[in-house]
């Protein structure tokens, strides 16, 4: 129903519409916003408030878009402004649209995921900008919005996103290079989506490394699967022990949790991941796990290793790996020298594998020796390092 006026005040809504139509082209906008303005001064008594809110909802029909921009950009950001008119805005044309999509705190979660889901792509970005973003309507973005909506929303600082969302996102556009830089950036990052990062860029390496034919694609696929798992390893290194259960889960399912992984993860001395992986293969508690690897019992790993579906021949790896583990752990505590103490572990376990010749020993043989030869690289990067700056 609409509101009852007083004469005076009908007059007030009459004469400004009528001088709104006849008025210059370049002073309409400007008299919409001062009337907006005006508006939300709460200055008026009610009769006249009543007369203002009508004047602008009348407003919404005017024929110049840039009139019903000035209105939407005077209102938009209150939440005194009247709801009917804002819900208006927010249909009208794109550029008017996303100024209440954008600002307006009147428009509800429920009304935003419905937009995100339906509306275009510079639509997608305006509720994504909003000053506060709820963990459902960045889900909702992270789910439909196009990858532009999936920038902006990375880029804001009042938006909640949670990991699933952001799982969601890497799942969809992981193969865009501002996405992960912007991914990347983020302090809030959990290591199974890092991985997934990892894992894309890794594909598109091996891809273009094919496709320029640089090397062989078996050899492409070598490459990129050592750096991948090495990255992996790099991440896991940096990951709270809380939270590494969540990341081998993430590689076993995505089938990344294998032999060569967990080998390569002992012998760069990241035993935590090491249990943890063979915990979630083997469904036994990671604090069985750790007992049985920090006491040494080799027999009761075994069949833990066997339940977890390794190969037979993996746990003479294993347990070689972990004998000089605990050997260098029990003399240094903690082993001052990193690259020593893997180079020592991988010797070890590549004397174990010397006399065996089936297929897979040797595979994990030859990835060892790849991983030492990086162990190496990286040793005599960090001495040049450490010799210019001395």
């Amino acid at each position: 129903m609409a509101p009852a006026f007083k004469t005076g005040s009908r007059m007030i809504v009459h004469q400004f519409l009528q001088w709104v139509e006849t008025a210059p082209p370049d002073r309409r906008p400007e008299a919409a916003f001062a009337l907006g303005r005006a508006y939300l001064a709460n200055e008026h008594d009610e009769d006249v408030k009543n007369a203002m809110e009508a004047a602008l909802t009348v407003l919404l029909d005017n024929a110049s878009p840039d009139v019903r921009f000035a209105v939407a950009d005077a209102l938009a950001a209150s939440p005194e402004a009247p709801r009917h008119i804002v819900v208006t805005l927010a249909a009208d044309q794109p550029h008017i649209a996303a100024v209440a999509l954008g600002r307006s705190p009147l428009l509800i979660d429920s009304e935003l995921v419905d937009i995100v889901a339906a509306a275009s792509e510079p639509l997608q970005v305006a509720v994504a900008s909003r000053p506060l973003v709820s963990s459902t309507v960045a889900a909702s973005v992270a789910e439909v919005g196009e990858r532009d909506a999936c920038l902006a929303l990375l880029a804001n600082g009042g938006a909640t996103i949670a990991a699933i969302s952001l799982r969601r996102m890497v799942e969809r556009f992981g193969d865009d290079a501002a996405l992960r830089e912007a991914m990347l950036a983020r302090p809030d990052l959990t290591a199974d989506v890092h991985q997934m990062l990892v894992r894309h860029l890794g594909n598109l390496l091996g891809e273009m490394i094919v496709s320029r034919s640089w090397v062989s694609e078996a050899r492409a696929r070598t490459v990129t699967r050592d750096a991948c798992d090495r990255a992996t390893v790099a991440i896991a290194a940096e990951t709270e022990t809380d939270d590494l259960p969540a990341l081998v889960e993430h590689l076993r399912i995505t089938g990344q949790l294998t032999t060569a992984l967990l080998l390569r993860a002992v012998c760069a001395g990241n035993v935590d991941f090491f249990e943890a992986g063979l915990a979630v293969l083997a469904r036994v508690p990671q604090q069985r796990v750790s007992n049985l690897v920090r006491a040494g019992r080799a027999t009761a790993l075994r069949a833990i290793c066997a339940k977890a579906g390794l190969p037979r021949l993996a746990f003479d790896g294993f347990s070689a790996a972990l004998d000089t583990w605990r050997r260098i752990a029990e003399e240094e505590n903690e082993p001052e020298d990193r690259y020593r103490f893997t180079r020592e572990i991988v010797d070890a376990v590549i004397t174990r594998y010397a006399d065996i010749t089936e297929g897979e020993a040797n595979e994990l043989a030859a990835m060892l020796r790849r991983f030492a030869a990086d162990q190496a690289r990286d040793a005599a990067r960090e001495y040049a390092r450490e010799a210019s700056a001395a």
